[in-house]
């Protein structure tokens, strides 16, 4: 009896121990990529920054920490802080702006294709299969390459590659979905196809889209900045993280900090967005 008595407070803390473990995993990326919005989209609202583009090249290639620039300035006379919080809100404008296109287009051609079946989900499949079949940066660049460098083109030709994924993750889960009870409850019914997809399809499958988007985030971000970094995403002297490092690897032995700052922003929004994904997965997983 007393061993029982012993265990039994420690076999109680536990269930409360993994829901504490749970909820860290899950506040530590949200917190992370909440610090990583609010720096790009508000900061440059609240913090006492001159504009991204247009410096004086009097106060060229400042030091860090230097009077009014609080991590220096470039050849051209730009503060580096403004340009990476402006760049990273364009980076972020991407990243989000691709996302949702992949998840309303991609997920609506998806879940039409796995619902209705048949002729339409083979012609569907086919054209998506033949896109997936191509390597996915090499088409990305040749869109890229086609359009022409600007911050709506670069949103069209990495949306054109993530249409795909998104609705293969969108197909699969609705075939998941549509041999249950209230699926043929509805089709019994007579529920038009739309409604469906609408009331019982989206509500299921929009976790896992959503979890999916965030675990593609980091991707989209990697993309735009290589596309920036060649010339063939936001073109200077707009400020983006990949054509910041751009221009500084001109002068990276002299000025490592034109490269670093960019690298290091663009790693901590990959992380972050990177860890969010997985914990909402391990979340979806869980329960």
């Amino acid at each position: 009896m007393a061993a029982v008595e012993t265990l039994t407070p420690e076999l109680d803390l536990a269930p409360a121990r993994r829901t504490w473990v749970r909820k860290l995993t899950l506040a530590v990326p949200v917190g992370l990529v909440g610090f990583v919005l609010a720096g790009c989209f508000l900061g440059p609202l609240v913090l006492p920054i001159p504009a991204p583009t247009g410096g004086n090249v009097l106060e060229s290639a400042l030091p860090a920490f230097s009077p009014g620039h609080l991590l220096g300035t470039d050849p051209n006379g730009n503060d580096i802080l403004s340009r990476i919080l402006y760049g990273g809100r364009a980076s972020l404008i991407v990243t989000i702006a691709v996302n949702l296109i992949g998840l309303s287009v991609g997920g609506l051609l998806g879940a039409l294709s796995g619902y209705v079946g048949g002729a339409l989900d083979t012609v569907i499949m086919r054209v998506l299969d033949v896109l997936i079949a191509f390597p996915s940066l090499v088409l990305t660049l040749a869109v890229a390459q086609s359009l022409g460098p600007s911050l709506t083109n670069t949103i069209l030709a990495l949306a054109f590659f993530s249409i795909p994924a998104f609705a293969r993750v969108s197909r699969a889960a609705t075939l998941g979905l549509r041999e249950l009870p209230f699926m043929t409850a509805a089709q019994l019914c007579g529920t038009p196809w739309w409604r469906v997809l609408l009331r019982h399809v989206a509500p299921n499958i929009g976790p896992q889209l959503i979890t999916f988007s965030m675990l593609g985030m980091g991707i989209v971000i990697i993309i735009e900045g290589a596309l920036s970094f060649l010339g063939l995403g936001i073109p200077a002297p707009d400020p983006s993280w990949g054509n910041m490092v751009a221009q500084g690897q001109a002068s990276l032995s002299a000025t490592p900090d034109l490269v670093v700052w960019p690298s290091l922003a663009l790693f901590v929004s990959v992380l972050a967005f990177n860890l969010l994904g997985e914990a909402l997965r391990t979340q979806g997983s869980v329960r």
